[in-house]
């Protein structure tokens, strides 16, 4: 019987669910065997009712705490690293035997920042996915911790997993915490509520986000997860938020947790990443017509609009574009070195053709390597 239960969620043939560090430790930060295993149970009967399954599964610096005899979680980049190094072997290893006792067979994908942001790389990892699942494989995502330095990580898996959800052509992505869903304010206060359904940014004005879960494993808070969630639903992904231990119900199409409901349709990968994984290497500050003809006619970014150039860039990396009182409008990959721009400022790419030669009648910025940067997604991560 379907009656009551969420269609979008039942529907779903590809799904990439997000369990976070705080999900599956003890008391005393380690990683709990039966807290996998109830997991894997419920991602298994989902999986044997013929719906393919991606996990992103923090928890690879918890579980080399005990192995190194660390109480909580290290502060240093190096210790975590170390911590990550030893922990992510033993965390698939448990995986690996949870999933064995289905019959299912798992894979390890560790990704960074390039994996997703390099066209070749994504390419590359979309490929790798895709052949994982055909093959029947459980994939099980990780940040790749030991080598990730702090200018090239995503900073959370939530961001992380909407990422996958967006790269693998998932049709839905589910966020497993230690709540049982987004409230309109802290849950351990009285008087607050959960919000049931998010249809777009109206539900969320009454929203008060906090900045940290509730133990001291994790990285991610309700901000990061309702950040995600609207990356997801902006490309067309549906997102349920719920409690881990209602994971099996959440799965199932029951109505727990919080249903964020799609509110775009699919995005050019790299313009997706481009607005969400990437680091601007630099700013341009543009006149007001310029960010009329960026932002309303969706024209491409010419060097006579440009006013200042801020940074260190090369051609190809990302920068963003500011209007006049410094507010980020857009981001997108630049033609020029910084070291360049400066000259060409406020001249015409005809003058600067007839000048200089035709190597220089381009945009600094052509609009197909260019996305709006909406006020909402500049400040939510920071709410």
């Amino acid at each position: 019987m379907t009656k009551g239960l969420r269609t979008d969620v039942t529907a779903a043939e590809r799904v990439v669910v997000k369990v976070g560090s705080s999900s599956l430790t003890t008391s005393r930060g380690g990683i709990a065997q039966d807290r996998i295993d109830a997991l894997v149970d419920a991602l298994a009967t989902r999986r044997a009712a013929g719906t393919e399954i991606v996990l992103v599964s923090s928890g690879a610096i918890a579980t080399g705490f005990a192995p190194l005899g660390l109480r909580t979680r290290p502060r240093d980049l190096a210790t975590q690293q170390a911590a990550a190094s030893v922990g992510q072997g033993l965390l698939v290893a448990r995986y690996t035997e949870a999933f064995g006792r289905h019959g299912f067979r798992v894979a390890q994908v560790l990704l960074t920042l390039d994996d997703v942001t390099r066209r070749s790389h994504y390419r590359n990892a979309y490929r790798t996915m895709a052949r994982l699942l055909e093959l029947g494989v459980v994939p099980i995502v990780n940040e790749n911790d030991s080598v990730a330095t702090e200018e090239i990580r995503f900073g959370d898996n939530d961001r992380l997993a909407a990422l996958v959800a967006h790269l693998v052509h998932a049709d839905l992505l589910v966020l497993l915490s230690d709540v049982d869903g987004l409230y309109d304010g802290d849950p351990r206060r009285p008087g607050t509520a959960r919000v049931e359904e998010v249809r777009g940014d109206a539900d969320l004005e009454h929203v008060s986000l906090g900045r940290s879960g509730r133990s001291g494993v994790g990285t991610g808070g309700m901000a990061t997860k309702v950040e995600a969630a609207r990356i997801a639903t902006a490309a067309g992904v549906p997102v349920v938020l719920s409690d881990a231990a209602d994971a099996g119900r959440a799965l199932a199409g029951e109505r727990v947790g919080t249903h964020f409901h799609r509110t775009g349709r699919r995005r050019p990968t790299r313009l997706l990443w481009l607005a969400h994984a990437t680091t601007p290497r630099g700013r341009l500050r543009l006149d007001n017509g310029a960010v009329r003809a960026v932002c309303e006619r969706r024209a491409s970014l010419l060097p006579a609009g440009i006013v200042a150039v801020d940074g260190s860039f090369e051609v190809g990396d990302p920068v963003d574009l500011v209007d006049p009182e410094g507010r980020t409008v857009a981001r997108g990959l630049v033609n020029f070195d910084a070291r360049e721009l400066p000259d060409l400022l406020g001249r015409s790419t005809r003058d600067l053709a007839r000048e200089l030669g035709p190597a220089y009648e381009r945009e600094v910025v052509h609009r197909d390597d260019l996305v709006l940067i909406p006020e909402r997604d500049r400040t939510i991560a920071h709410t």
